[in-house]
């Protein structure tokens, strides 16, 4: 199996492409491999963008892994959050290239950008756990709840919306669209332009922005987890 993601410094900036040849699914593969490429650029790099391929940034968790066993799923998941977590807390400016289509747990890896820069184009953004009959986790709730327009909460979540890139940015998913082919270079301009701020200054703030945040889904994932399968 090729290798699903791709690592280039591309001057300061770590550049990490996401191409597993099919969804960008997020797994077990895909997850470690963006695990290692972030701890490398925060050894080499001053700012991260995680970008997809064209029309398609990740479908989420492994569906296959996701519909073979509650035991297997709630391990994926872990391994998601963690991975999750780690992209929502590394001290380096971390901008997400969404160029297509991010569902679920895709939705969830936009949402852990400082900056997130979509594509132009028939895409679809969102959590649609409940239209596939899984509920909302408690990282995700909270996720949408740090990032997302207090007002489209309900319909993010209970109602399982789907947004296209312009509607995303309303409610909070992405700051900004642009032409799809511009998508990547537009990420790593803004990449240089915050990887440019004091690495110091900048990794504090993010400690004050985001630190309760992470350490209450740590602190309750795995009892989330435990019962987020579980038959009533």
């Amino acid at each position: 199996m090729t290798e699903p993601l791709t690592y280039t410094l591309e001057g300061k900036t770590a550049v990490l492409r996401m191409d597993d040849g099919k969804a960008n699914a997020l797994s077990v593969q895909m997850i470690d491999a963006i695990v290692a490429s972030v701890e490398r650029a925060e050894r080499e790099a001053s700012a991260i963008v995680l970008a997809g391929r064209p029309d398609r940034f990740s479908g989420g968790f492994d569906l296959r892994v996701m519909m073979s066993g509650p035991e297997a799923a709630t391990g994926l998941l872990r391994r998601g959050s963690d991975l999750l977590m780690k992209l929502y807390g590394t001290p380096l400016p971390l901008v997400i290239a969404c160029t297509g289509h991010a569902i679920a747990g895709g939705a969830l890896t936009v949402l852990t950008g400082d900056y997130r820069v979509g594509a132009a184009g028939a895409f679809k953004i969102g959590l649609n756990e409940l239209s596939i009959g899984l509920p909302v986790p408690v990282l995700a709730m909270v996720l949408a709840r740090d990032r997302l327009v207090s007002s489209a909460l309900p319909r993010a979540t209970l109602h399982a919306q789907m947004y296209a890139p312009e509607e995303a940015v309303a409610v909070g998913y992405l700051d900004e669209v642009v032409a799809a082919d511009s998508c990547v270079a537009r990420a790593i301009e803004e990449a240089a332009r915050l990887g440019a701020l004091s690495r110091v200054s900048y990794r504090r703030t993010k400690e004050r922005l985001r630190g309760k945040t992470i350490a209450h889904i740590t602190a309750t994932v795995d009892d989330d987890l435990r019962n987020l399968l579980t038959p009533e």
